[in-house]
């Protein structure tokens, strides 16, 4: 009994940094998509800007845009668009955003923004019971109430944290090195990581591997809801590692000062 305490402890921490890795990403799409749409503004360097890694950076850019996401995300999308109504797509997204109202709902408390933790914990009420478990977003769609967008890396900059320097992963989005702390922390807090196995009552190696699937078919999903919103950026932005880093910084600032 002992050793499968021992076990579950073990594959548990296993599973969130697994899931991690399944997490591949549209953010650094999205981010130039932004970048384009804001014009110069998003371009510009600004001078306390820092990316004393840009070197490793910009390659893993390139693989993460012009390998993974051309070659693997988008393909598989665009198949999956094909097979999936946009409804049905939609839907999906809904469920995962409701899984993931934890993170949003603690950090609005820790920020001290109880309105947007109410709005949290009346959208988790209302789509988990009148909206069939998250597919219907009801609490938006039917009452107004819209999700709060807070996270563990915008609560440690809002207590005075620092970024600390820019940093892109292999598979993951663009971040900081404080939005990267965050990320972990709010993976670690995604309920579904701890509600499959003791549900399925799966070995670590089976959780695993339906977290990395969640995981995986959610970024397949974000990308078809996504095909033609980002088409033509590589020729609007002429600097479009530049263009990313610069949009990405300045939002995640803007959303610390809200």
């Amino acid at each position: 009994m002992k050793g499968n305490k021992k076990d579950k402890k073990s594959w548990v921490g296993l599973t969130v940094a697994l899931i991690m890795l399944g997490a591949v990403s549209i953010t650094p799409i999205s981010m130039a998509g932004e970048a384009a749409s804001a014009g110069a503004a998003a371009i510009v360097q600004e001078e306390n800007e820092s990316d004393p890694w840009e070197p490793f950076n910009s390659k893993m850019f390139f693989f993460n845009r012009d390998i993974l996401d051309q070659y693997v995300l988008k393909p598989v999308a665009k198949g999956w668009n094909f097979v999936l109504p946009d409804v049905v797509q939609r839907s999906l997204r809904n469920v995962v955003d409701n899984t993931n109202v934890l993170p949003r709902l603690v950090n609005s408390l820790v920020q001290g923004k109880f309105p947007a933790a109410g709005r949290e914990a009346a959208r988790f009420t209302i789509n988990s019971t009148v909206g069939l478990g998250g597919f219907l977003d009801i609490a938006k769609d039917g009452f107004g109430i819209d999700k709060s967008d807070e996270d563990t890396g915008q609560s440690l900059g809002f207590y005075g944290v620092g970024p600390g320097p820019y940093l892109v992963l292999p598979l993951f989005p663009p971040m900081t090195v404080r939005d990267g702390v965050g990320y972990v922390i709010d993976a670690a807090m995604n309920p579904i990581n701890y509600l499959i196995p003791f549900a399925a009552d799966a070995d670590g190696g089976t959780t695993a591997g339906a977290l990395i699937g969640i995981s995986f078919v959610d970024a397949v999903n974000r990308r078809s809801l996504n095909l033609e919103r980002y088409e033509g950026v590589e020729e609007t932005v002429i600097d479009l590692y530049s263009a990313v880093r610069s949009a990405y910084l300045q939002q995640r600032e803007a959303k610390i000062k809200e």
